[in-house]
């Protein structure tokens, strides 16, 4: 029953229209910016934990603009569009963006986010198939990020998608560990090449014991099943010490770079200089 019915005994509040009117006005907005193709990614570094200097890849995140040139935060707009085709829009349109940035940038590895909902969908499947096809080499350079959610939704069709795509090289990463409500059995069975830990478990954890004891389960129960460990919003060089001794194997956040729609690549004098301020 519509929560609008005159029957229905919830009221809606003034501030419940209103919301409700802003949120599809921004959805609106982003399928306006998207049919102009005003998408682009900022690129955030993602460190070794034994070599921090040096990005071992980057994290493609979209980022869209409304008519005024204004970006539109995801929290805005994401969880609303996740379940419906707008979503996949999005999702076909980072890809696209990301196999493009590979093609250009051969020395680069780069993930891109994805959810497991885009799998069945023919024009990111599309999207992906003709990229590689262009590129076979391409696909040894990209990883996908798959949001835990959406996986243990459908955790078959996500499972044979994997399974297709690493034997052809690519790899993938279950993006913000421990958010949701993970079945392990299928965690055995998925075969990720990374796990990446939320960062509600990460940030201030050299403070935290709680966070601590989780972060530490975490690690072992992906070191256990052979994946590789991000710790995800790492902002203060104490956190990214603590979780260099905790052995995590690469580390993500604003503490080793935030992310910047100018490619770090192609200004080599820029990262040098925020290298040696580090």
């Amino acid at each position: 029953m519509s929560r609008f019915d005159s029957t229905d005994d919830r009221k809606s509040s003034p501030l419940d229209f209103a919301i409700d009117r802003q949120s599809r006005t921004t959805l609106d907005s982003v399928r306006s910016a998207i049919d102009r193709g005003d998408a682009f990614l900022a690129y955030q570094p993602v460190v070794q934990a034994d070599r921090p200097q040096r990005p071992a890849f980057y994290e493609g995140l979209i980022r869209i603009s409304d008519e005024t040139g204004r970006m539109v935060p995801l929290r805005d707009f994401m969880p609303q569009a996740e379940t419906t085709d707008l979503g996949r829009e999005i999702d076909c349109l980072a890809l696209g963006l990301g196999l493009r940035t590979l093609a250009e940038e051969p020395s680069m590895r780069l993930s891109i986010n994805m959810s497991a909902r885009s799998i069945g969908n023919p024009d990111w499947m599309s999207t992906l198939r003709q990229g590689i096809r262009r590129d076979e080499r391409l696909a040894e350079r990209l990883v996908l990020e798959i949001t835990e959610s959406s996986a243990m939704d459908m955790p078959d069709l996500t499972r044979n998608f994997m399974t297709e795509l690493q034997a052809r090289g690519v790899s993938f990463a279950l993006d913000d560990f421990g958010a949701g409500y993970t079945s392990f059995r299928y965690l055995r069975d998925f075969n990720f090449d990374m796990i990446k830990i939320d960062g509600q478990f990460i940030r201030e954890i050299s403070e935290h014991p709680d966070n601590q004891v989780l972060t530490r389960a975490l690690m072992a129960i992906a070191h256990h099943f052979d994946m590789f460990t991000v710790a995800e919003s790492v902002e203060t060089a104490e956190d990214a010490a603590y979780l260099i001794n905790l052995g995590i194997d690469c580390l993500q956040g604003y503490y080793f770079g935030a992310p910047t729609i100018v490619p770090p690549w192609k200004a080599p004098a820029s990262a040098a200089a925020l290298n040696r301020g580090r």
